[in-house]
């Protein structure tokens, strides 16, 4: 017993001496010092060295910590003194016993290969992350040393060469991601020793040959991404063992043959991704067993015969793309009641069936698309039902009846496609709530009627397309509105008047044609603001006049098409017009210019004109000696022809007015204002006053009394004819119409349109009526008036000229 007791005391000692050094801070530094760590901090900076020298390079924190100098010499840089620990460098993790156990270079922006990276003195290291990178060339084969590692990340860098198959050595790897490089020759069937693996991308990169038949070994895949690469051959029916698969890729290769009916046992999967390869036969019933199914992408192939009656049998289905195939038959009545359908694609197949029963109401669908398929019947009425609805495609089907006006309650549409169909009537009331719609296609119909005013408040719409319908009457100002619009398609249609100056203010404008109309009328020289414009369409009109000159600034323009028109005068020169074939020109019998053989040249055309002038000079030469016995008795008669219009200057002078008798119109307005009493005086201007005249009809109409009178001369009375001439041809709908006018030796007055409300001057002068007239009101009556303005002076014919 004293014998124990003396070896416990002796024993005390010991111990203590053990926690003294255990506590010490010695101690904690110890493992720092180990030569394993100073072997990878040696070998990290070695790879550094060989990298690329770059900013993201100098921001790698990896240095020898007595010097502090990331700049220091080769010595120092690749051979750190002694008790130097990467542990705390950037990106690097270490284990308890100090030896790196992690490194995580992600998106540090290195440059340079892996060949100096020595994967020997690593031997702890379990997670490397070298992922969005600029790393290069291939992976060497030493990789195979780092036996621990379990995630490896090598993604998105620009590694070339073949996959080496000493991965498979691999043996821990729970994650693998090699995607995004440039990895060319087969799969290596290494990767099937990988059984521990759960995540293997090798998605985006130059792989071919067939996919192995052993990686179906890796039965605690999760997720396999093998897409868009050059794969080839069939699915192995192998990938039916993985059935702990939640995400398969196969997509964007050059796959074939039928989906396995092995895939029945995939009972876990919810994504499957097969797009864009070469599979063909039907698609298998047996993917009706996959109720976790929430998106399938089979689109792009060749499948052909019917879809799966059952296909959302699982009721979680949010995805479903099957366009671009050969499929036929009806829409399985289980999509109808699949409420959970967010993205649908069925397009550019042979389906069948009555497009308003075999659909339902999605409360989260956002996007549908059963274009260029054999459905028939009317729009329903329930896709205004689909709250999230942001784009719905019915276009080249068969469907008849008219658009149901509910469309309009849609108003989150971005996209609505109705185009080539047989859809008639009118565009219903309510297009102008979809204020988000951005493109909007009913071209190939029978629509008819006006183009609605309401599509002015379409003002995110970038793309019109309403060609080929039955729309009549002009083509609505308010389309100027649509700023954002790069495509504009008005064409075979019934549509007549003249072009919109309007459409001068579509400068994002980059493709118009209003081909196939019945417009009339010159070419407005402000459509020369488009200068984005490259494709111009107005062949098949009554456009009459020259092209303006102005056309000359647009070079962007490339293809222009004016035949069969009634244009005249020189081309603008530019190369759209320079190099057009002439097919785009003819029909137009007075253009010229240097364009292949079919126009005359313009100097020529105007020597023709000069030759006819010369001509006819010539000849009055000739005529006037015989002429000149009869000027004395000429001058002798018009002046006493003067002489009468003077005297009837005094007399009553009078002009229609309203189709009316000028006499008896006068007598009524002097009756109807008790000889302009100034109580039916609504305004006074500089030139006259203006008086409201209730005529017998019950028309009401404002007449204008002008201060001047005659002065009995007949050069006056010439140039008030004119100017009242060109006035009463007017005809713009900023412009108040002219009814006509009456002279008389006591009174001289116009007779206008009248309008309510009084002048813009009165209205703003009173401070309710101003407070209406907000600022956008007051902005689009200064654009109105501009427009006017241009009117005026630019597609009046001659010019109007405001003093």
């Amino acid at each position: 017993m004293a014998s124990l007791t003396s070896a416990k005391l002796c024993f005390l000692p010991y111990c203590l001496v053990i926690l003294l050094y255990v506590s010490s801070p010695n101690w904690v530094a110890f493992p720092y010092a180990t030569s394993t760590s100073h072997t990878e901090a040696k070998a990290l900076l070695k790879w550094k060295a060989s990298l690329f020298l770059n900013q993201a390079l100098n921001n790698l924190t990896w240095y020898d910590p007595p010097t502090h100098n990331i700049n220091a010499t080769n010595s120092s840089t690749t051979n750190p003194k002694p008790g130097t620990s990467p542990c705390t460098w950037t990106g690097v993790s270490c284990n308890a016993a100090g030896s790196v156990s992690k490194l995580t270079l992600s998106t540090c922006g290195i440059q340079g290969t892996l060949h100096e990276f020595s994967f020997l003195s690593f031997p702890n290291l379990e997670y490397l992350n070298l992922s969005l990178n600029k790393l290069f060339d291939v992976i060497p084969p030493q990789i195979s040393y780092l036996s621990k590692l379990h995630h490896l990340d090598l993604s998105q860098n620009q590694f070339s060469g073949k996959i080496p198959p000493e991965i498979g050595f691999l043996r821990n790897l729970r994650f693998l991601s090699l995607s995004d490089n440039t990895f060319f020759g087969n799969i290596p069937n290494e990767i099937g020793n990988l059984k521990s693996l759960v995540y293997l991308a090798l998605s985006y990169n130059n792989l071919s040959g067939l996919i192995p038949p052993n990686i179906g070994n890796l039965i605690k895949l999760n997720t396999l991404y093998l897409n868009n690469n050059h794969l080839s051959g069939l699915i192995p029916k192998e990938i039916g063992n993985l059935k702990s698969l939640v995400k398969l890729g196969l997509n964007s290769n050059q796959l074939h043959d039928s989906i396995p009916a092995s895939f029945a046992n995939l009972s876990n999967l919810e994504i499957l991704h097969l797009r864009d390869n070469q599979l063909s036969g039907s698609i298998p019933q047996e993917l009706e067993n996959l109720k976790n199914l929430t998106k399938l992408y089979l689109d792009t192939n060749q499948f052909s015969g019917y879809l799966p009656p059952n296909i959302c049998q699982g009721g979680k289905l949010t995805n479903f793309s099957v366009f671009r195939n050969y499929l036929t038959g009806p829409i399985p009545k289980s999509l109808k009641n699949c409420t959970s359908l967010f993205r649908v694609r069925l397009d550019q197949n042979q389906l069948t069936g009555n497009i308003s029963e075999d659909f339902g109401i999605y409360p989260n669908l956002d996007f549908i698309d059963v274009s260029h398929n054999n459905l028939y019947g009317e729009i329903s009425h329930n896709w205004q039902k689909c709250p999230k609805l942001t784009a719905l495609r019915l276009a080249g089907n068969n469907l008849t009846g008219s658009i149901p006006p509910e469309i309009g309650n849609a108003t989150l549409l971005h996209e609505l496609d109705l185009s080539s169909n047989h859809l008639v009537g009118l565009i219903p009331m309510g297009f102008g709530r979809l204020t988000s719609l951005e493109r909007l296609m009913l071209n190939g119909n029978q629509l008819s009627g006006r183009i609605p005013s309401e599509f002015g408040s379409l003002t995110n719409l970038d793309y019109l397309d309403l060609s080929t319908n039955k729309f009549s009457d002009s083509i609505p100002s308010i389309l100027g509105d649509l700023l954002k619009l790069y495509h504009l398609n008005l064409s075979n249609n019934k549509l007549s008047q003249a072009i919109p100056l309007q459409l001068g203010e579509l400068v994002q404008l980059n493709e118009l044609d209003l081909s196939h109309n019945s417009l009339e009328g010159s070419i407005p020289s402000v459509m020369s603001n488009m200068e984005s414009l490259v494709t111009l369409n107005l062949s098949h009109n009554n456009l009459l006049g020259s092209i303006p000159s102005s056309f000359e600034k647009m070079h962007g323009l490339s293809y222009v098409d004016i035949s069969y028109n009634h244009l005249k005068g020189p081309l603008p020169n530019i190369n759209a017009f320079r190099e057009a074939p002439s097919e785009r020109l003819k029909g137009n019998k007075g253009l010229c210019g240097k364009v292949g053989a079919m126009l005359p040249p313009c100097n020529a055309h105007g020597s023709k004109k000069d030759h006819k002038v010369i001509f006819s000079v010539l000849a009055v030469l000739v005529l006037l000696f015989a002429l000149f016995t009869i000027v004395f008795a000429i001058v002798q008669i018009k002046k006493k022809h003067q002489d009468t219009k003077q005297n009837h200057m005094h007399g009553e002078i009078s002009f229609s007015v309203l189709n009316f008798d000028g006499k008896s119109m006068y007598d009524e307005i002097i009756r109807a204002t008790e000889d302009f009493d100034s109580t039916y005086c609504i305004g006074k201007g500089g030139h006259g006053s203006v008086y409201r005249v209730n005529l017998s009809s019950g028309d009401v109409v404002a007449v204008k009394k002008l201060h001047l009178l005659w002065d009995g001369g007949i050069e006056f009375q010439t140039e008030f004819f004119n100017e009242v001439r060109a006035l009463s041809e007017i005809r713009h709908r900023n412009i108040l119409k002219l009814y006509g006018f009456c002279a008389h030796k006591r009174h001289l007055f116009l007779v206008y349109e009248y309008l309510e409300r009084g002048s813009l001057a009165e209205m703003l002068s009173k401070d309710e009526e101003a407070k209406d007239l907000g600022w956008s009101k007051r902005v689009n009556i200064v654009k109105g008036l501009a427009h006017a303005l241009s009117y005026m002076h630019h597609d009046c014919l001659p010019p109007i000229i405001r003093h």
